[in-house]
């Protein structure tokens, strides 16, 4: 009789093949940030049999994350997000073995990840500085490594595309990358591959604030008639909040899941 995870992965392995599939449950793989990209990811990434998934990310469910991002709901509002999505990704299969790391990669993080130790890494981070450090320690590594671009102010899935960094065109937060780069003198020590969109349209609606400088959304307990589920709207600290839809972060992530798969199947010694 098959086993559970064999019966999952039918349909795969009839596409890849036996090899091919043995080969995607050896990776080792770690996702930096798991909003509206990276949940996508990690999703597609555990769907297509890899096994082991480490997740980092440091925030907790935002009832503003309902709109894009896999495992946001009404009914986990204030959870932790990696401890919700890992939860759910072993719920596809429970024989993955799924780290989540509620953590954030910064200067003072960024050495306990250990992310040589990775057969790739994922970068979906937000924040400039923390990804222009993310980018400089995984190209030092033997890792293959994939970066998405800003996934914001787009609405077009046709115009979503896979290039070089260097070979950007349009995306506002790869020039942004590469000034920085360029100011401080670092630059990444290798290519690598990056999911990007050159559209940029413009915010529509007025940016609705809390008022705090940090706004964490409380646990809701009462379920989807809970009011306090609207005592903050925007869970965030950045100096600008962009708008964005689930269909583009979703086709992000399953683009930088998909490069993953292809590489894996390429590559089996790699």
């Amino acid at each position: 009789m098959a086993s559970i995870e064999q019966a999952i992965f039918r349909r795969s392995e009839l596409l890849l093949g036996g090899d091919a599939m043995s080969q995607m449950a050896a990776k080792r793989v770690i996702i930096f940030g798991v909003g509206g990209v990276g949940s996508w990811c990690a999703e597609s990434l555990i769907r297509s049999g890899i096994r082991q998934l480490t997740i980092v990310d440091s925030d907790r469910v935002c009832i503003t994350n309902i709109n894009r991002q896999l495992m946001a709901t009404t009914k986990t509002v204030g959870k932790v997000k990696v401890e919700v999505l890992r939860e759910r990704l072993l719920t596809i299969n429970p024989q993955a073995e799924i780290t989540a790391l509620q953590k954030i990669f910064n200067e003072e993080t960024a050495e306990s990840f250990d992310i040589g130790s990775y057969d790739y890494i994922i970068d979906a981070i937000d924040s400039l500085k923390d990804k222009a450090l993310l980018i400089l320690m995984a190209t030092q590594t033997n890792a293959c490594f994939i970066s998405s671009m800003g996934a914001a102010l787009k609405l077009d899935p046709t115009r979503i595309k896979v290039a070089e960094f260097w070979k950007v065109k349009g995306d506002p937060l790869a020039r942004a990358l590469r000034k920085r780069f360029k100011r401080d003198g670092q630059y990444p020590k290798r290519k690598f591959q990056c999911v990007y969109s050159d559209e940029l349209l413009q915010n529509k609606g007025v940016n609705a604030t809390c008022g705090t400088e940090q706004c964490m959304c409380p646990k809701a307990q009462n379920g989807p008639g809970d009011p306090s589920l609207l005592n903050h709207e925007w869970c965030s600290s950045k100096a600008q909040i962009n708008g964005t839809l689930a269909h583009i972060t979703a086709i992000f992530g399953f683009m930088l899941a998909g490069i993953v798969v292809q590489h894996a199947i390429a590559n089996p010694d790699a």
